[in-house]
């Protein structure tokens, strides 16, 4: 087969599930410091190493990611997958990306986990300094590929200052919808672009029935699980509804998991807190969080059932919303205002990224000089001497592990 490469970016042979399956799990096992991160680690990947997708490509996902309830990085990477391979291919990097976080979380449910000693404290800190040279790295090439022009350069400074000055969930929609508004109007004259057409493997009838099955699910769930009483189906209803109402990632989603676990006695409040702090030194998405609080709920199906119910749960709606909204998005791309509005929505993208990464990344990790310059060496790393991110995640997760045992 002929290799393409448009401005969509799907380049190069459909891939295989096992192909796919074997980079995300490998992804899932080292993709430290949240989603912001994990789009760090998807471009170096995907973008710059195996050429699966263009910049340009990659930000209308991430943009569109952004814009829709859910974990944006996982739905982000199924959309990856799913280009590559078609559904399967979706399905495979969801499942490699998110189940290596899961079990270590089931595993912690029951007690077989701790992260107290010094050298593990030590080499968690220094996977989030690898997730600091990461992001940094990958604002630096978003920043050269989509705010080529002073317009889109004011545009992405403005939306910085706008997301590190807003807040809620709803504050990042807001900033991207601005962003597409200002495109439309500053880059109308700008040169045009051909349409974008990837080889999208998901039809508009089919993107309109998995639509009408979130919406469904939505409203069937709850009402099954009141009229059965079966508390398998509640388990799946709450973490449901978690999973569609969550605008802005995975931390966004932890007040209404409180309310679903700890509202309703299925979890301690210690519990939960204690979870939630294992669950940011994992690798791999947030909302992996929903298999500890299944597998260590109590009045309904807990343990490893417990825990994969949940995950697959909370993880659905999103997944849900991305297929079915991926075809319209991509022949809405095609129009001419669309096309100025969606570099101005790229544009918006790379100050979220900018802002997320100043704050909660840098603030939260950053707390002395030699933490600034191990994230610098890994940042020259990545940047002038190219290294692989798994080969940054060994050496700067090693300094760590050093630094806490002096």
């Amino acid at each position: 087969m002929a290799s393409s490469n448009d401005d969509t970016g799907t380049t190069g042979r459909p891939g295989g599930f096992m192909e796919i399956l074997a980079i995300f799990a490998r992804l899932g096992t080292m993709s430290f410091g949240g989603p912001i991160a994990h789009l760090g680690y998807f471009r170096e990947e995907f973008v710059n190493r195996r050429r699966w997708i263009s910049d340009a490509g990659f930000a209308d996902l991430v943009a569109l990611g952004q814009i829709l309830p859910g974990p944006a990085s996982s739905q982000v990477g199924f959309s990856l997958g799913l280009l590559r391979g078609g559904l399967a291919g979706g399905f495979a990097a969801w499942l490699g990306f998110t189940l290596p976080s899961a079990l270590i979380l089931i595993a912690f449910a029951y007690g077989a986990a701790s992260f107290t000693q010094p050298w593990q404290v030590g080499l968690l800190h220094g996977f989030k300094l690898v997730a600091v040279a990461i992001v940094a790295h990958a604002i630096w090439g978003m920043a050269r590929s989509l705010a080529w022009d002073r317009r889109l350069i004011a545009i992405t400074i403005g939306a910085a200052a706008l997301a590190l000055v807003l807040e809620g969930s709803w504050s990042q929609i807001f900033v991207i919808g601005l962003g597409a508004v200002a495109g439309f109007l500053m880059m109308r004259r700008a040169e045009a672009v051909p349409a974008l057409h990837a080889a999208m493997p998901v039809s508009r009838k089919a993107g309109a029935a998995t639509l009408v099955a979130f919406l469904l699910l939505m409203l069937v769930l709850p009402l099954l699980a009141a009229a059965t009483g079966w508390q398998a189906l509640r388990l799946v209803a709450e973490f449901y509804r978690a999973g569609a109402l969550v605008f802005g990632g995975g931390h966004v989603v932890l007040p209404l998991l409180r309310d679903v676990v700890v509202g309703t006695g299925w979890v301690s409040a210690d519990a939960f807190v204690t979870g939630y702090g294992v669950t940011q030194a994992m690798p791999g998405p947030i909302f992996t969080f929903a298999a500890y609080l299944g597998a260590a709920s109590g009045p309904v199906p807990h343990g490893v059932v417990g825990g994969l119910i949940a995950l697959v749960a909370i993880f659905l709606p999103g997944l849900l919303l991305m297929h079915g909204v991926l075809p319209f998005w991509n022949g809405m791309r095609g129009l001419a205002g669309a096309q100025a509005a969606l570099r101005g929505v790229n544009a918006a993208v790379v100050g979220l990224l900018a802002a997320a990464f100043y704050q909660p990344l840098w603030t939260s990790t950053i707390t002395s000089t030699e933490d600034v310059l191990l994230a610098a060496v890994g940042f020259a790393l990545l940047l002038m001497w190219r290294m692989p991110p798994w080969v940054v995640v060994l050496a700067i997760g090693a300094a760590g592990v050093l630094r806490a045992m002096i």
